[in-house]
Formats: structure tokens, sequence, C-alpha cells
């Protein structure tokens, strides 16, 4: 089983936005070979709330797309209890999404999934804080959307 609790702090998410990512990283989780039962959570902020938000635990007082807590990287693995996977927390900004579709020119559908699988492979230890690690999360996500159907066309 996979849960993805969603939770908006915007009052503008759509029900379809929430079956869009529903679908999209339980397809990952697939894509993944994450056979054990797994949750994490999916926020909706706006652009002040993540500000706070990565001022707060990044220590950047800026405006970013999506930031990511993944919650196994500092937790021990724990095994033999029958507890479901908890990988972490995703916040996303749907202001800065809608404006990067524009800026991209592709719909907001798809930025919105790109921003919550770039979460989803963080949480799982994806990074992009050299250029190779940067190659292999990107070409990973664009395996990914494609795979899925949500390719940048």
């Amino acid at each position: 089983m996979f849960t993805i609790d969603f939770s908006d702090h915007t009052d503008l998410v759509k029900d379809d936005w929430f079956t869009q990512i529903d679908k999209l990283l339980t397809f990952a989780k697939e894509q993944e070979e994450i056979n054990e039962e797994a949750e994490l959570s999916v926020t909706f902020v706006d652009k002040n709330e993540i500000q706070e938000i990565n001022k707060m635990y990044r220590d950047k007082d800026k405006v970013t797309d999506v930031i990511s807590f993944a919650l196994e990287e500092d937790e021990p693995e724990i095994s033999g209890l029958d507890m479901p996977r908890v990988l972490g927390d995703i916040i996303i900004c749907t202001d800065v999404a809608q404006e990067q579709a524009e800026t991209y020119g592709h719909s907001f559908e798809r930025e919105l999934g790109f921003l919550a699988l770039h979460g989803f492979l963080h949480l799982l230890g994806y990074d992009h804080m050299n250029e190779h690690d940067e190659k292999q999360m990107f070409s990973r996500q664009d395996q990914i959307l494609d795979a899925y159907g949500l390719s940048r066309d």
C-alpha cells in the first residue's frame, strides 16, 4: 500500500491535482522498485509560506518551487516491525508552479507532476549537488515522466 497525505494551505487546489500526483507518485514508486508499504505527505503552499519554510529550514530567504524533507536520511532503518516506510514531506508552491509552466511553455499539470516527482526522488536520496548527481537525477526524472506519459511536449 502507498499512502499520500495531501494538505492544501492555499484553498485553491483542485481534486484532480491530488489524483494526478497520487497516480504519478504511485507509478514512480513502482519504477523505483519500492515494494514495501510506504507513505509521504504533499503540501501545497503559496509564495509567502514556501519562502518562510526555505528561510527557516534551509537558511535561504527566497521563494522556491519545491522543498523536500526526507525522513529516512536521519532515521536508522528499523526492520521486523509491521510499519510502512515513511519517506518524508514534499512542499510545492502552486504560484511558482504556474509561473514556471508559463515560462517553460508546457501545461500546469506537467509542471506540477515534475515538481512532485522531483521532490519524491529527493526523498529517495537522489540529489543534484554536483554535475554527476544532477545528470543522474534529471535523467531519472525524464525517464519516469516519459514512461508515465507526462513529457514536455
